[in-house]
């Protein structure tokens, strides 16, 4: 494979040759099982495919009929034609009265067909371009002295190209390997870090934005637990977030958030830095996570605050600890024992399997020497500065409005996350290519 980076397109030349030389390689990677499950693109991948999409296209060669580099090779057009006959298949058992019968077959059905749909709609669209061009070519070449239809045909071609190089490019994108969680619902946790009551405060600023976030996007958030701080905010308080993709998005939030402004509660207007840790935890369930029940320790206790007499002295609330780990939960929001105890243990499992995600995550960054931040919640991912109205992603090296990310703007800081995340995969993909 032969890549060139034209040096006045700067970075977007550079992701463009990535892609290309991807794709090359993209299909020895050990991530591949089957046709059905192999990739499969969630809307994150949006993000670098717009990117991809407004780049320029290289200048144009001195022929009369330019010669491509194809980033779509035999072996991954093999490929491609796997996955849209898994799509078809798929298609036609919607149709099958035994799957229509079956709401949790037809819910699983719907969910596998839609996770290769984005893939084949582009390859349809690439394989009919791809049609059109080797018509105008074959047109070209009939024109014989023509000067007339020959520089129609090659209009025609030079219209075509740079549609069919963004498809090579976007679907190269949407078959990189993804995060098996990223379909995942996620515990979203906020912890007040360093700084007292501004702290508290600030966790509840960052409760507010998530909140407006989640809105937007069409999810649905209800309040696990909660622990008021004193001037106000929460000194924690976790959020059960459930829609499409939400782990793929949030799990860009996880880390320590820095805050730096004049406290509410400060009287000479001095500058404070407080913080806030935010978790964000996969959703899981006892397949993926094994508690044996030795290793609870629980008691019970009053839940008190509204609920009527049967929170006031009956004993709803549950204390949970985890003794190899001492991970401890207390859960009263229901006004049952029953489901206080369930709600204790989804929590227990999310931050169980949270540990052991993040402990392969760490190994699988170390292996390919990613540098678009570990995802940790010791890592220091953001910084939000009131008195130059900014707010600082450290991973990304940008400055974002502070007045955006209040209104829960924090989209565009998503999607600059994914499509660096994204462009690093393909380097990756690339260099393992080079090297075999």
């Amino acid at each position: 494979i032969t890549c060139t980076v034209w040096p006045q397109y700067g970075k977007m030349g550079s992701c463009r040759s990535l892609a290309v030389a991807a794709a090359a390689a993209i299909f020895s990677l050990s991530t591949i099982s089957s046709p059905t499950h192999a990739f499969a693109p969630t809307s994150t991948h949006a993000a670098i495919t717009r990117t991809a999409s407004l780049a320029p296209s290289a200048p144009t060669e001195r022929s009369s009929v330019s010669t491509r580099l194809h980033a779509i090779d035999e072996k991954m057009m093999e490929r491609l034609e796997g996955i849209r006959r898994s799509f078809n298949a798929l298609t036609e058992r919607l149709a099958d009265p035994d799957v229509i019968g079956d709401s949790n077959l037809l819910r699983q059905v719907m969910s596998d067909r839609s996770k290769s749909e984005e893939v084949v709609l582009a390859f349809d669209e690439y394989c009919q371009l791809n049609e059109e061009l080797e018509g105008a070519k074959e047109l070209f070449q009939e024109a014989g002295d023509d000067a007339d239809m020959r520089e129609m045909a090659r209009e025609e071609i030079k219209a075509i190209e740079p549609q069919l190089e963004a498809l090579e490019e976007r679907i190269t994108i949407l078959l990189l390997p993804t995060d098996p969680n990223d379909d995942r619902n996620v515990m979203l946790e906020i912890r007040a870090g360093t700084g007292g009551s501004e702290a508290s405060i600030f966790a509840g600023d960052l409760l507010d934005v998530y909140r407006k976030f989640i809105q937007d996007q069409g999810w649905q958030a209800t309040m696990m637990d909660s622990s008021t701080g004193d001037d106000g905010g929460y000194k924690n308080v976790v959020l059960e977030v459930k829609g499409d993709s939400v782990y793929s998005k949030l799990k860009w939030e996880a880390g320590v958030h820095r805050v730096q402004r004049v406290p509410a509660t400060e009287t000479q207007g001095r500058v404070h830095t407080s913080t806030a840790t935010v978790a964000i935890m996969p959703e899981c369930d006892d397949v993926d996570v094994k508690i044996d029940p030795k290793d609870i320790e629980m008691s019970t206790m009053r839940s008190g605050g509204a609920g009527g007499q049967n929170v006031n002295k009956v004993e709803t609330g549950v204390d949970l600890t985890h003794k190899p780990t001492g991970i401890r939960i207390k859960c009263t929001q229901e006004r049952s024992q029953l489901k206080n105890k369930e709600l204790a243990m989804k929590m227990l499992m999310s931050k169980l399997y949270d540990i052991e995600n993040e402990k392969r995550e760490m190994e699988e960054r170390e292996r390919r020497g990613e540098q678009v931040g570990t995802g940790g919640r010791s890592e220091k991912i953001r910084t939000y500065n009131w008195k130059d109205s900014r707010c600082t992603d450290h991973r990304l090296g940008q400055n974002f409005p502070l007045s955006s990310w209040q209104s829960g703007g924090i989209g565009p800081i998503l999607d600059a996350m994914i499509a660096k995340d994204q462009e690093e995969k393909l380097r990756q993909i690339s260099e393992e290519a080079v090297a075999s």
